[in-house]
This record gives structure tokens, sequence and C-alpha cells, in this order.
């Protein structure tokens, strides 16, 4: 049986994420739900580790939203409130918000548009 190479994400469906100013734990658990739900440019077992030097920590991923893995199990729990800047085409990041509400509260901080992509922040809480 033969199998096709898998075609890379157009770049209107890929979505970069960043998580800065929280706990590893909580960056890990936000990258988990994404993770469960969409392919990623990371293995979902590299988690966020701490920050050498002991300065603030900045975790990044592409995520590929033009398919859906899975569908969010319960909502995810958070210690501290996170906050999640996305970048991408509107309807990327639409789809990425769509499915981080499922496991999140999700509050829009602020947005920043362009031509053709869009960066959105996000405030995730618990549900």
């Amino acid at each position: 049986m033969s199998t096709a190479p898998q075609q890379p994400a157009e770049p209107s469906a890929q979505v970069t994420v960043t998580l800065d100013s929280c706990a590893k734990e909580d960056a890990r658990t936000v990258l988990d739900a994404l993770h469960s739900s969409f392919a990623g440019d990371r293995a979902a077992e590299d988690a966020p580790g701490e920050a050498s030097g002991g300065g603030p920590a900045v975790w990044t991923a592409t995520f590929d939203v033009s398919r859906t893995l899975a569908e969010p199990g319960t909502p995810a729990r958070l210690d501290d409130p996170v906050t999640l800047t996305a970048q991408g085409g509107y309807h990327a990041v639409d789809r990425l918000r769509e499915t981080l509400a499922k496991s999140f509260d999700v509050t829009v901080l602020g947005t920043a548009s362009g031509d053709q992509e869009q960066e959105v922040t996000f405030r995730l809480t618990n549900r």
C-alpha cells in the first residue's frame, strides 16, 4: 500500500501561538489543548521547560488549523489566567479561538489587522 506524503499546510491555515508571562504548567495545559485538536510544528511531548537564567519564558508553536484532529474533551484547568497571542489568517485565527473556547473562557484583549492576516491577544481563564 502506497501512502502519499502529507502536504504542508497552506500559509493561510497556519496560526503562530505565543504564550508568555505564565507558569510552564499553564503553558503546557494550553499547548496540550491545541495539540489535541490541531497538527503543530512541535511534538506534543515537547513540553514547556524552565527558562534558563530565571528570566521570563516565552513559548511558541505553529498550528495547522485546516482540519481538526479531535474535539477537545473536558475543559482544561489553569492555575492562573494565560495571555496568548495568535497570528495568522483571519479564518485561521477564528478557528483557533473557537477551539480554545471549548476548553477555556476566552476574552479578546486586542487585535491588530493587516491585509491578509491578523494578530489577536486573548486572555484564557477557567470555564
